[in-house]
């Protein structure tokens, strides 16, 4: 088998996940992490790039013979270095859409005029800019509490405010218009309250009709046991999902999936890469939230535990524009993430805690988001959510136990997190 050595760009628990998957598979040569973490060396080498100097990543990949880019996170793909690779060097297969498809995710009024214009279900909404304001406060009083405001771009995931109270809600949309988010905010969506369970469904299209949906999973934002408190980057996963049966999941792809893919070739959109639905479940009739352009975090972290199939030959397929017969296997086994965050996360936290406990950790997998090494080499904090412990199991109930135990072995000075993870789901029956 010819093997591919490959670049892997971002440093979070997506990118340890996807680290720990790609360097699984006989396909793979040399695998490299740009910029990575604390923990992504266990599985390729990091090297100290900005995935948005793309100069720089260009260099790379020539000087180093790289033959697959997969693109991680969504600033790159938003910045359009689908597009800059395409131009300079296409025999380089990049794991990602286009600039025009990264729009989905770039863009909150982009997707949803999409939506609209091909039949997929989402909530109703309209979108302002400064000079609309007027426009936006008399639609607010059409809308039923809560009221839900979007920054148009992309704000780090903290983009979404959902709110109580119609003075609330109109004093928010003054801020947001006047740079509360700077330009991402410029323009905000509005849209209609959709009240259900969550899930995040994934998949692997080729740009040509040709996809694959991987396990569906959900995730945990809120920073308080219960769902309380502000939204973080995410406290945990599980998959699969107990509701997303096979009813549910035949409405997602004929009236979510397939339309979203015929729509982007309709439109002339390259998207070569991992399309994120985040679905709401209505009464048992899926909507989309958002689409995000790339893989979940901390879903990722789950999901990649469900993969028994080799990822890196699909993962070519589907850049090269041709996932043909490919099979994706996924494993009847349960899979639970949960995260061990930083003291003061989401708000200001610490740095620089010293890390222990990982070395006695059998029967899970940590994948490192926020971690570093410090001068004396001792693993350390460097961000808010600082590492996820994955498990598989028979159940649920049985990945979830290992993952606690997991993330209770591990420890840092302020280490927090969420003990309730799973419980929602434990009820349906898998």
């Amino acid at each position: 088998m010819n093997k591919t050595d490959i670049l892997l760009l971002g440093s979070g628990g997506r990118e340890s996940a996807l680290a720990w998957k790609i360097s699984q598979s006989p396909a793979t040569g040399k695998l490299y992490i740009a910029p990575g973490n604390g923990g992504t060396p266990q599985w390729g080498e990091n090297i100290a790039l900005s995935p948005l100097d793309f100069p720089a990543v260009e260099k790379f990949v020539r000087d180093h013979g790289i033959g697959m880019v997969v693109v991680g996170n969504e600033d790159p793909l938003v910045a359009g270095i689908w597009d800059y690779f395409n131009e300079k060097m296409p025999e380089v297969s990049v794991v990602g859409p286009s600039k025009a498809g990264a729009a989905l995710e770039g863009s909150k009024d982009f997707a949803k005029q999409f939506m609209v214009r091909h039949g997929i279900p989402t909530a109703r909404y309209r979108s302002f800019t400064a000079e609309t304001i007027e426009d936006g406060y008399r639609f607010l009083e059409e809308l039923k509490p809560p009221y839900v405001l979007k920054a148009d771009g992309l704000a780090a995931g903290k983009g979404v405010l959902i709110l109580p109270d119609i003075k609330e809600a109109k004093d928010s949309l003054k801020e947001m218009l006047g740079g509360m988010f700077g330009s991402s905010s410029a323009t905000v969506v509005i849209e209609e309250f959709l009240s259900g369970i969550e899930c995040s469904v994934f998949v692997l299209s080729d740009g040509n009709g040709g996809y694959r949906i991987l396990p569906v999973a959900k995730d945990y934002k809120r920073i308080g046991e219960g769902d309380t408190g502000p939204n973080t980057g995410g406290m945990g996963a599980v998959s699969p999902v107990p509701f997303a049966d096979d009813v549910f999941m035949t409405k997602v792809r004929e009236r979510i999936i397939k339309p979203t893919i015929d729509g982007l070739i309709s439109e002339n959109i390259t998207y070569r890469g991992f399309i994120f639905l985040g679905l709401i479940n209505v009464a048992g009739e899926p909507m989309v939230i958002e689409y995000n352009v790339r893989m979940g975090d901390p879903e990722t972290e789950a999901v990649m535990l469900r993969i028994d199939s080799d990822l890196v030959p699909l993962m070519k397929a589907a850049a090269d524009g041709n996932l043909g017969s490919l099979e994706l296997l996924i494993s009847p086994e349960a899979a639970v993430t949960v995260m061990a965050v930083s003291g003061g996360y989401p708000g200001s936290y610490p740095k620089g805690k010293v890390i222990t406990g990982t070395e006695q950790i059998t029967g899970s997998i940590l994948f490192h988001a926020g971690t570093t090494r410090n001068a004396e080499g001792q693993l350390v904090t460097s961000g808010g959510r600082v590492i996820a412990a994955s498990s598989r199991g028979n159940d649920i109930e049985e990945a979830l136990q290992r993952s606690f135990a997991a993330v209770q072995t591990l420890d840092f000075e302020g280490k927090y997190f969420r003990r309730d993870i799973g419980r929602d789901v434990m009820d349906w029956k898998v």
